[in-house]
């Protein structure tokens, strides 16, 4: 059973600002409720006052604004995925959210509350670093833009500040002749290893997620990829490079194991014939 709380509607991003301001570490956002929801039913947290973003309009736009796509944080899973927009755009962006978790997550989970939620088993993370993206973070004192890159700092952490309410994200135009591709691998409702590919000419980017505390890109892999190493060789550097966190499902040195195998599928799928 839920521990007593308060539930606060503000209708604009400064309003909801303030509430996160004035009762600090007592408040938290309620967007979808999917994650925090069930750690309130099961008392592993206490919150006595839920901030619910639901009744500020707008933030559940999907958009073209220039050479970008705004998504707004409050876009449902199930939204996103049959978006014409984002199949348009981004299909493997598309296709990535028509699998996450299951119906009941899809149809209430929304992108933000899983970006700030910051499980180190999120499919989307791994996937919009990779596409460069950026969020928007909005606060009563104005708004700022984060590299999705720079978002996630820990297990369960991010660059949001305590009042700050992610907005949006916002993703570059692909360039002419980019190719993307998003593999993972599950036995459990959450990915136990992800990974993300997307080069375009002069420049490839890697991304793993799932296996440790935040996605972050393989540098050293995607270095050797850039001057034409085999994929083998580039999959092996990305094994290399991770740093896997041992769990109670899978071995640190399983999960390298899961992302050489990944990276070389990740390749094979973007026609990368090395």
């Amino acid at each position: 059973m839920l521990a007593p709380f308060q539930i606060h509607e503000p209708r604009t991003v400064q309003e909801a600002s303030a509430l996160l301001a004035r009762h600090g570490d007592e408040a938290a956002v309620y967007a979808g409720g999917t994650e925090l929801l069930v750690l309130m039913k099961e008392r592993l947290v206490h919150v006595p006052h839920l901030v619910n973003i639901k009744t500020i309009p707008g933030l559940d736009q999907i958009r073209l604004d220039g050479d970008e796509l705004a998504i707004g944080a409050l876009a449902t899973h199930r939204r996103i995925a049959s978006s014409e927009l984002v199949r348009a755009a981004f299909p493997v962006l598309a296709e990535l959210e028509r699998q996450i978790a299951n119906v009941r997550v899809r149809n209430a989970g929304t992108i933000g509350g899983n970006l700030c939620f910051a499980e180190p088993h999120s499919d989307p993370a791994t996937l919009l670093i990779a596409l460069g993206a950026r969020f928007t973070l909005a606060s009563a004192s104005g708004e700022r833009s984060v590299p999705a890159e720079a978002f996630f700092t820990g297990f369960l952490e991010t660059d949001r500040k305590s009042d700050e309410i992610l907005t949006e994200i916002r993703l570059p135009r692909l360039p002419d002749g980019a190719r993307v591709a998003y593999e993972r691998f599950k036995t459990h409702e959450r990915p136990a290893a992800t990974v993300a590919v997307a080069m375009s000419p002069g420049d490839a980017k890697i991304v793993v997620g799932s296996v440790a505390a935040v996605p972050a890109r393989m540098r050293s892999a995607e270095a050797a990829l850039n001057v034409g190493k085999p994929n083998a060789e580039v999959a092996e550097l990305a094994a290399n490079e991770v740093e896997p966190v041992h769990d109670v499902f899978e071995s640190a040195e399983y999960k390298r194991h899961l992302v050489e195998v990944l990276v070389r599928k990740a390749l094979a799928a973007v026609g990368n014939g090395q």
